[in-house]
């Protein structure tokens, strides 16, 4: 035998308080009328008055608390293993960490906003595989596919610029290398999710992008930031910010959202482009997507299945309270009822 919740039987040491409680109030009870009536004079005052009574009464009401403490607990007996199989795609999402997602055009940051657009979409998944590619000038795999979210939830909090060691923005890379990080075959069953400000410095985004479409693999991009320019802070290895990135001529370097070529790429898939929105409406219309999807066999969880119990002695705690109702604190006596029925 289990409990769905063990921690509520410990309302069984209220029950033996309360046992407690009505053997001392009944002790109290006949010493005070020991002293006040004397031995006898109750029967006599009071003919039907039982003294084991409010004892039975008091025992059927400790029963049916302890009884019912035990119901709360939610008793589980017999089990049987159930085997449920997951259905899902394999889904790659390559995060931008360059500097450039550093821009403050989108609060607090665009790359926060990235992590946390991610962080609700892995909320919405169920039954999909899912790893994380992190890329800037290269890429790599941070996580590789998996169905425990929470661990996908580890690796995303990790992501930050350092992360990478070479800086840019290569949407080329980001999307060989999620190519890479599938498994062989059922092509079919796989899609990528580009999370970018788009500025793609090496022009192989397309070219990338028309690679996975000829192998039947979607990519569905979201952009980070705004389209009027801002300027990259420059952070030092502490995190604080400084001032802002200049290039060589002593400019501030200015990034914005490149949502062109972000839509050239999901289009060359058959995918869809979609922009960051505070709202993030864009991610039921991304999810939408996703599901229309055919889906696969990834895998399947066994798990335990209890029977729940709690029915049986919760019965027998409203049994004994109907009995302790049922009984009166006394009874007429044979005299008081003679006479009434002849």
């Amino acid at each position: 035998m289990t409990f769905s919740h063990p921690a509520l039987l410990h309302l069984l040491w209220l029950a033996l308080l309360l046992l407690f409680v009505f053997a001392r109030a009944g002790k109290s009870a006949a010493k005070a009328r020991a002293r006040l009536f004397g031995d006898g004079l109750v029967t006599k005052l009071a003919p039907g008055w039982s003294p084991r009574r409010p004892r039975v009464k008091a025992a059927l009401q400790v029963a049916a608390f302890a009884i019912l403490a035990v119901a709360l607990a939610g008793p589980r007996i017999g089990s049987r293993e159930v085997t449920v199989k997951r259905r899902g795609i394999d889904l790659m999402i390559a995060i931008d960490v360059s500097n450039s997602m550093l821009a403050r055009d989108v609060a607090p940051s665009r790359l926060s906003k990235a992590k946390r657009e991610v962080a609700t979409f892995l909320e919405r998944l169920d039954s999909d595989r899912v790893g994380l590619v992190a890329f800037a000038g290269d890429a790599y795999l941070q996580c590789p596919l998996t169905l425990d979210y929470g661990a996908a939830r580890m690796f995303l909090d990790l992501l930050d610029p350092g992360s990478v060691t070479r800086q840019g923005t290569n949407l080329g890379a980001a999307i060989r290398t999620s190519l890479a990080s599938f498994p062989e075959g059922d092509d079919k069953y796989k899609a990528i999710i580009l999370v970018t400000d788009g500025e793609d410095l090496t022009g192989e985004g397309v070219r990338a992008a028309q690679e996975a479409a000829t192998r039947g693999i979607r990519i569905d991009a979201i952009g980070v930031g705004s389209e009027e320019g801002e300027p990259i802070p420059q952070v030092d290895e502490s995190g604080a910010a400084g001032g802002y990135k200049k290039d060589a001529s002593g400019q501030i370097v200015m990034t914005k959202l490149d949502a062109e070529s972000l839509e050239r790429i999901a289009l060359a898939t058959g995918g869809h482009f979609h922009r960051a929105t505070t709202g993030e409406l864009e991610l039921d219309r991304l999810y939408e997507a996703i599901s229309t999807m055919e889906e696969r066999e990834i895998g399947e969880r066994k798990f335990t299945q209890y029977e729940e119990r709690f029915q049986i002695p919760l019965a027998i705690a409203l049994v004994l309270l109907l009995i302790d109702f049922l009984i009166p604190e006394g009874s007429k006596s044979r005299r008081e009822w003679e006479g009434r029925f002849a």
